[in-house]
Order: C-alpha cells, then sequence, then structure tokens
C-alpha cells in the first residue's frame, strides 16, 4: 500500500531544490577560488609587508633614509637642494622634507635625459647620502606588486577582477557555512590533519571570521583599479576636479593636475586641477620663505613642497600622515606667498570622507599598530584559507581530473544564481567580463561530464 503523502512530496522537492542551490554555489564558489585565490596570496604576502613599510624602508635603506638626530637647527630647505643639484644636475622638482628629527630629506631631480632621482640629504648640513630613483625604495616596489601595476596595465586591471570576485567568494562561502545542523565546522574544527574534512573545517572557520574584513578590504581597495576605480573618480570629481566648493572661487586654475605635480595623492584629489600664480612686477618669493610660510600654517612635518614649473606655477605643499585630520593641501602664489588653496580633511564631501577612510584603513594607518597587526592577521587567514583549500581540493578530487564540484540537477538554479553574481558584474564591468567568460566554460565543462540525477 502506498503511504506516500503530500507533504512527504513536498518535503523532497524541497530537499531537492536545497541540495541544487548548493550544488550551485558550491560550484561557483570553486570557479571563484580558481580564479583569485593565487592572486590573493600575492595580495597577501606584499601587502602584509607593506602594512609596515615606514620601519622596513628604514630599515632597507637605512643609509638613505636614517640620520642622527642633533640639537642644531637643520638647514634652509634651499641648502639640500643645492647639495642636491650638485650631487646630480637637473632640474629641482620638489623635497620632501624630514617627518621626525632622525629622518632625511629628500630632493627630487629631473635629469636632462628626462630620468627623475631621489637624492637624499642630511638635513642638519646638507651632506649627500645617497640616491635611489624617484619612488625607488623597497616598499615602493611592493606596492606596485601589491597593485600588480609592476606587470604593466593589463595586469593592473586583473586588481579589480580578483576585487570583485573575492566579494563573491565571501558570499558563496558564507552560504557554503551557514549551519545545517552538523556537529561541528562552525566554529570548531573536526577530525585530523590526515581527514578532508579537518581542512574543510580549517577553511570554512577560518573564512566565517574573516570574510566580513576580506570583502571591505576588496571593496575599499577597489579605488586603485583600472577601469571601475578611474570611472568612479572621474565622476565623484567631475564638479570643481575635487576641491571642496567654494575653495577654488576666483582663483585663476590650470589645466595641471594635484597628482602630476605632487606624485601619489589621496584618492579623493587625483583629478584636482592645480591654480595659477599671478605674475607680478616683484621677484618670487623663494623655496625658503615658501617652506616657511607652510610651516607656519601649521602643516604637518614629512609634508612635500613641489616647486613652481613656470611662471604660473605654484608652491604646492601636501602631506597625508596616519590621522586623516592631518591631510593638508597648500598651493601658495609664488610671487606673494599668499595661500591660493588651503584645505584639509574636514573640507571633503561625505562621500570622499568615507572613501578616504577605508583607503586609510585597507593601508594600516587608521588606528595605529593595531590596524598594523589586525590586518596582518586578516593576511594570514587568507593565506591559511588558500592553502586549506589547496589541500581540501587535493584530497576530494578524482583522480586525472579537474574535481569541479558537480552541476545541479537543475539548470533553472544555476541560472538564477548567476544572474545574482550579474548584478556585481554590472558593478564592475571587468568582473562582469570576466563572469561571461567563466560561464561560457562553465558550460563546456557540464557538457562533458553527465549531471548527477536527483536521488
Amino acid at each position: 500500500m502506498n503511504t506516500t503523502t503530500l507533504s512527504d512530496i513536498q518535503g523532497r522537492d524541497a530537499e531537492e531544490r536545497s541540495a541544487n542551490l548548493y550544488r550551485a554555489v558550491w560550484r561557483w564558489h570553486f570557479y571563484a577560488g580558481l580564479l583569485v585565490l593565487p592572486f590573493l596570496i600575492l595580495l597577501s604576502v606584499t601587502g602584509g609587508l607593506y602594512l609596515f613599510r615606514d620601519g622596513i624602508d628604514n630599515l632597507w635603506h637605512h643609509q638613505l633614509k636614517v640620520v642622527e638626530a642633533r640639537a642644531t637647527p637643520v638647514e634652509a630647505p634651499s641648502a639640500w637642494i643645492d647639495a642636491a643639484l650638485a650631487s646630480r644636475p637637473g632640474t629641482a622638482l620638489k623635497f620632501i622634507a624630514p617627518v621626525d628629527p632622525t629622518a632625511s630629506a629628500e630632493v627630487v631631480i629631473k635629469t636632462s635625459e628626462g630620468e627623475r632621482r631621489s637624492v637624499y640629504v642630511d638635513p642638519y648640513d646638507s651632506r649627500v647620502l645617497g640616491e635611489l630613483p624617484d619612488r625607488g625604495t623597497i616598499m615602493w616596489w611592493m606596492r606596485r606588486l601589491h597593485s600588480l601595476a609592476e606587470f604593466g596595465t593589463v595586469a593592473n586591471g586583473i586588481i579589480e577582477i580578483v576585487g570583485g570576485w573575492s566579494i563573491l567568494l565571501v558570499a558563496t562561502g558564507f552560504y557554503l557555512w551557514w549551519p545545517r545542523k552538523q556537529a561541528g565546522g562552525i566554529v570548531s574544527v573536526r577530525g585530523t590533519p590526515r581527514k578532508r574534512v579537518f581542512w574543510r573545517d580549517l577553511h570554512a572557520v577560518t573564512g566565517a571570521f574573516a570574510g566580513v574584513v576580506i570583502a571591505f578590504m576588496s571593496l575599499s581597495g577597489m579605488p586603485w583599479s583600472l577601469v571601475w576605480g578611474n570611472t568612479v573618480n572621474e565622476w565623484a570629481n567631475s564638479s570643481n576636479y575635487g576641491y571642496p566648493s567654494g575653495l577654488y572661487e576666483n582663483v585663476p586654475m590650470s589645466d595641471e593636475h594635484l597628482a602630476h605635480v605632487n606624485g601619489p595623492t589621496t584618492w579623493s584629489l587625483e583629478q584636482a586641477k592645480m591654480p595659477e600664480s599671478t605674475p607680478a612686477a616683484g621677484a618670487p618669493i623663494g623655496v625658503d620663505q615658501a617652506a616657511s610660510i607652510v610651516d607656519k600654517l601649521g602643516v604637518s612635518p614629512g609634508y612635500t613642497l613641489s616647486l613652481p614649473s613656470g611662471a604660473s606655477g605654484v608652491y604646492s605643499a601636501t602631506v597625508y600622515p596616519d590621522d586623516l585630520s592631518l591631510q593638508r593641501v597648500v598651493h601658495l602664489d609664488q610671487y606673494t606667498g599668499a595661500p591660493l588653496i588651503d584645505f584639509s580633511y574636514a573640507d571633503y564631501g561625505p562621500a570622499a570622507k568615507a572613501m578616504e577612510w577605508g583607503i586609510n584603513f585597507h593601508m594600516g594607518q587608521e588606528f595605529g599598530l593595531a590596524n598594523q597587526l589586525f590586518l596582518l592577521v586578516v593576511c594570514l587567514a587568507i593565506i591559511l584559507m588558500a592553502v586549506s583549500a589547496g589541500v581540501m581540493w587535493w584530497k576530494r578530487r578524482p583522480a586525472g581530473s579537474l574535481g569541479i564540484p558537480p552541476a545541479p540537477t537543475s539548470a533553472g538554479v544555476m541560472w538564477g544564481l548567476i544572474a545574482i553574481m550579474a548584478v556585481v558584474g554590472i558593478i564592475f564591468p571587468l568582473v562582469g567580463a570576466s563572469l561571461v567568460v567563466m560561464v561560457l566554460l562553465d558550460l563546456a565543462f557540464a557538457r562533458r561530464r553527465p549531471k548527477l540525477r536527483a536521488a
């Protein structure tokens, strides 16, 4: 006698739908991991080191960047520049003032061949300590590795793809981790390293604790991406080119941008245009007086002062210390010394403040050493998750197979999940393009292996 009831059939249907959804999410979690985990390891190693950039740079380039603190006052910036030009002839572009009594001064020079060199000078006696290519320190190289800029524009675009897929990786990972009446693997690790369940739980539990931060780090790193970052930056700065409203009125503006003159600037000010000096009958004030004005304005130590380029150029002082409230940009008329534009983090709009805060946290600056150590733990967690995922996959995969998780028996579930992921692809164009490629590859894989039959 058949005792199957409608509730039994509905229960089996619900279980089958749940199993299909789990397979679909697992499959795309696998694809996301396959695509981004190697890059996440690179980003974790380089990012973990870059968190401690000042200490590492001072250790690696000790003879160039560290001097003995003395009771005597430092010499004038013009003396630093003269000494640097005597050592490396060319045109002085800017100098970076010492951030503390044990720091050297840095003078950036453009040679007759067009090369930019950083000459390091003892600020107390203007003795030349040595030189490097501009932005040639070990930590600048590490930063370029972290953004993949070291490998060219195309490779730099991969960062956007990695960031977007990392967000998908975290979202699908949380779904797979979500408790389903299992006895362990939620906040504890079962088994021993010889068993696959140990590596599964290690991967899942680590991701459960670190996932939200990983997603935040992926999102806060997007401002540096090739397509999304540049597009949003231009959109955000399309009005007044990054200057807060009211600060640029009645000030002659050039077509030059702050990022081109002073080197790396905050994301919110990359499109900020430079003001112009109004040529006067008198002579320019000179670099020493300009530096004195900047100091009297209370700009934090370690600022960069760019020298005027041409008769309408300005002295531009910028500083971006760990404390966001101390960020400052000051442009001085080269003839009168009058501040043409003077603004700080407090003058940013709400969106720019939020973006800059995220970047500051991403770089380990917002909360000092605690911020650095916290993100170092996150970097180590990412590496642990990548290693455990590899071991777990190796123990699970059939011999001679890539070990792609089984496709769901219902194609509708898979396409529904893809439609949800496509939203991320619309927000981040390069992610969307890579999603199309992955869908095509998934269809190819699906044709090569039979679908699982429903139980």
